[in-house]
Formats: C-alpha cells, structure tokens, sequence
C-alpha cells in the first residue's frame, strides 16, 4: 500500500501541469489500475512532437484517436494519414459496449461517446478531396525519393529545377518536367544549359523520363497539379472544435514511397509558409506520421537531412510531430532526439532481432523506481502504453505504464453512403475536385522548338538556294562541248557567208565589164 502511495504522489507530481492538457489513462502498478494516477500530456508541449510505437495490433491507432480527438474539443486542428481508411469513424458517435464500460469504469472516467468534425482527402481523388501539389513546389529531393534516383540523378533534377525558376517557368504537373527535359536535350536547350549551369547527359534524362513515364503508369502523375492544396485548409475550425483532416491512402498502399514522400513535403510546406510563433499555450496544429519507418526505409543523406531539419525547426511555427510506427529504432536518432513525447505499446521479442530492438528502445527510457522497462514492454497489454512525456519545463516525466482511455467516436470506418455524404458535402471537395491547367511552361518551351524548327527550316532552304545557285553556274562536260561546237559553227557560218558574199558581188562585177 505505502508503494501504491508513493507510486500515485509521484505519478501525479510528475502529470499535473498548470494549463490545459490531454488525458491519457491512469498508472498501472503490479497488474493493478490506479485510477488516481493521472497521466495527462500539456497541449503547450504538443509542438515537442513525439512517438507512438508498437507491435502490429497493440492499440497504436487508437491511441491516435483518442489524442486526436481530445485535441479537437480543444480546438486544435489534426492531420492524419488514414492507411487502412478505419479512421473515418471519427466523425460518428461511437457506442457504448460492456468492455468501454469496463475501461470507463477502472478509469473512473464512464464513457461519453462523441463524433468529431472530419474532412476527408485523397491522393488518387477516389477516397476524397483530391489533394495536389505543384512539382516546383514538391522540389527535387521529394521528387527524386517518389522516382527513385540515386543522388547524381537527384543532382541533375536540382538543376533542372533551378533553370526553370531563373527562366520563370512553372513546373507544375510531370508533363511540365518531361517537356523541359526534352528541350533541354535539343541542341539549342543543350547549349543554353551547359553555357550556366553544367551539361546533362543524355542517358541521365533518359533514364528520369524513363522513370516518370513508369509512375505516370501506375496513376500516381495525379498527385501533382492545379489547384494546389492550400496548407491554410488544415486549419479549419467548426463550432469551437478544431477539423481532423484525414489522408485516406487505402487505395495506395502498395505504393510507401509515394505517400510517406507526399507527407514530408506537406510538411515542408508548412515549415516554409507558416510565420514564426514561438512557444504558445497550444499547438495550432498537430500532425500524426503513421507506418513512419517506411521513410526512412532507404533514404539518402539529403532525404534524411531534410526530415531531420523540418522537424528540428517547425515547432516554432506552431506545429507538432507525432510519428507512429512499430519500434522506436525506426527511427533515425537524429530525428528521435527530437521526439519528446514517447508512447510506446507493447512489443515483441519473437526473434533476434525483436530481442535486440527491445533491449535498443528499453535503453531510450529514463531510470524507473517502479518498473524493470524490459519486463514492462513485453508485458502489456492491448490498450496499455509505457508512457514519458516533457512537463510544461520540458523535463522528462516519470515512466508509468499507463491503461489508456478508450476513443469516443466510432473505431472503424463509415458506411458507404455515410462516407460519401461526408466527402461530397464538404466545401473543399467541391473546391479540389476538378483538376484544371493554367500553364505556360509547355507553351514557352513549344514557342522556343517552334522558332527553333523554323530556323533550321529556313537554314536548310538557304542551303538548297545555294546548291541551286552553284549547279547553274557550273557547266558540265557536254554542256561545254555543245557550248563549244555551237561557237566554232557560227565562226564557220560567219565566215562561209562572207566568202559566199564576196563570191557573188565579184561575180556581178564581172559580168558589167564584159558588157
């Protein structure tokens, strides 16, 4: 009993911040749920970002419901990616059952069901609200890692991106790109190019047209064009509620590099946009990264240079991490140094491997008075997480296994009819939907291959006036000869005429004197 006491003082010493706050469950000792055991995460330390790692089916997702929701009562927008598409429940009421009771009531907490205001959005368009960016706001590193080129590769993109903003030309769809690629590759892009920024190969585009031709064959060119999605979308509030706007990628998950790459780069696009605001009281908005080792799965330097400086630097636009995978050595160390807030579900050590990623993440934790770490992570239960958060002085927290608090909303998806209600009901739909084109990087390129043709049509026409204009000059052998005899005739002629002449005026001479 005395344990129990000096368990709670310190748990609740260590979870009771000053402001506002989410809740996340109560403190387990010894099998047993203290309900008075708060374990509750500052919304002002939310932009700290964080971790939530766990075995495949440990509550992982749910877990991101329930901080989702709970950052929607106050007023804080979410983003999300929906992978399996089972989040868009979140909009409906859930329904009380005897194990939500069960956990109400070992929580002290009785269940409050509560749907949640949500927006659903699509990379294919499918699934939602189409949500598109402009290739030249993509950048070349995102665009290499979704195409897969090594780093000389990824090099020659950097250039070509850099020609088309000295030349004021926008690269909005991959159309754009194969077509400056193309000029690039004619003699006079070819000389434009090499003159200020270096030659290309013509292998090297080649073999990047050859792998933007691939992509486009599997339907993924969609994700890039007009109209851009406005970062300024995600902030939506409704009725002192903040939206959670759901990414539904279900139908493209067999294609990790595409949506993880996506992900990141909306990400630097509200690192490069959003104003300086330093530490608020609450995060204006919270991003949750879910299956986050499938971006670090093979990265290059710069890819990993990239994520590392996003996350180092966009909490103070006001915004939080939150990346959600099986283990914490997902995750790169320079980019989990960063991640403050940790939730880590139950794992697994089945193999080698496991044995050592579980010693590897029991190592991450701060010295526990209550708890062997290794024994407690290969012991909890479904719904149960070792928890270690920063308080509001942005210390470390005391480690607590904690049985979490169940989500109030539906956990799964909607029904058909209901999910097609939502997405054709929404402004941004109706906003998003129709892809238009407004460009003139196709038509300047055209104009410079049109005036290009011309000019070599009107070189080789002078050429053939000229060939014309020799071979009239130029005699051939038997043209000089009849040439030749043509002139010794009429010398002849000439001549035969005048002794002809001469004849018959001496003939009519001599005929007068005879007389």
């Amino acid at each position: 009993m005395a344990n129990q006491e000096a368990f709670i003082e310190k748990i609740t010493a260590s979870y009771q911040p000053k402001g506002s706050f989410i809740y996340l469950g109560a403190g387990i000792l010894e099998g047993h749920i203290l309900a008075e055991a708060e374990v509750n995460l500052a919304l002002k330390m939310m932009n700290r970002h964080g971790l939530i790692a766990g075995a495949t089916g440990t509550g992982k997702t749910r877990t991101l419901q329930l901080i989702a929701e709970q950052l929607s009562v106050a007023n804080v927008p979410v983003f999300m990616l929906d992978v399996k598409g089972d989040l868009s429940g979140l909009h409906q009421a859930g329904t009380s059952n005897a194990a939500l009771e069960e956990r109400g009531e070992a929580l002290g907490k009785p269940f409050s069901p509560m749907g949640f205001p949500v927006e659903l959005y699509s990379l294919s368009g499918a699934l939602g609200a189409p949500m598109r960016l402009r290739v030249d706001a993509f950048g070349p590193v995102f665009l290499g890692r979704i195409l897969d080129l090594n780093e000389t590769q990824t090099g020659v993109l950097s250039v070509l991106f850099q020609y088309a903003e000295d030349k004021g030309l926008h690269l909005i769809d991959l159309d754009d790109v194969k077509k400056l690629l193309n000029y690039l590759d004619t003699p006079v892009g070819a000389a434009e190019i090499k003159d200020s920024y270096g030659k290309i190969s013509s292998s090297t585009s080649t073999t990047i047209l050859r792998k933007i031709v691939a992509l486009e064959q599997q339907d993924i060119g969609v994700i890039f064009g007009e109209p851009a999605f406005d970062i300024h979308d995600l902030f939506e509030k409704v009725d002192g509620q903040g939206v959670i706007s759901l990414l539904n990628i279900s139908d493209l998950q067999s294609q990790p590099l595409v949506f993880s790459t996506f992900l990141l780069s909306l990400l630097d696009q509200l690192f490069s946009n959003l104003p300086e605001v330093g530490d608020q009281d609450k995060p204006k908005l919270v991003f949750f990264f879910d299956e986050a080792h499938l971006l670090f799965n093979g990265a290059s330097k710069a890819f990993l240079g990239k994520i590392e400086q996003i996350v180092r630097l966009i909490r103070s636009k006001g915004v939080g991490v939150f990346f959600c995978t099986q283990a914490a050595t997902d995750v790169p160390d320079t980019v989990l140094g960063q991640l403050g807030n940790r939730i880590q579900h139950a794992l697994r050590a089945f193999t080698p491997n496991d044995a050592e990623a579980l010693r590897k993440t029991a190592k991450t934790y701060p010295r526990s008075d209550f708890y062997e770490i290794e024994q407690v992570l290969t012991s909890l239960g479904t719904g149960q997480a070792l928890i270690t958060v920063l308080n509001e002085k942005g210390v470390p927290t005391e480690v607590v296994a904690t049985h979490l608090t169940p989500p109030r909303a539906v956990m799964g998806p909607l029904d058909a009819e209901a999910y097609q209600a939502l997405v054709k009901g929404s402004p941004l739909y109706a906003k998003y939907k129709e892809a238009v084109t407004k460009n003139n990087t196709l038509d300047v390129l055209d104009e410079r291959l049109a005036k290009q043709k011309a000019e070599e049509q009107a070189a080789e026409a002078a050429k053939s006036r000229a060939r014309a204009s020799r071979s009239s000059s130029t005699q051939t052998p038997m043209e000089a000869m009849a040439k030749s005899a043509s002139r010794t005739l009429g010398r002849e002629g000439v001549k035969f005429l005048a002794k002809l002449g001469t004849a018959i005026i001496a003939s009519l001479i001599g005929t007068k004197r005879r007389k």
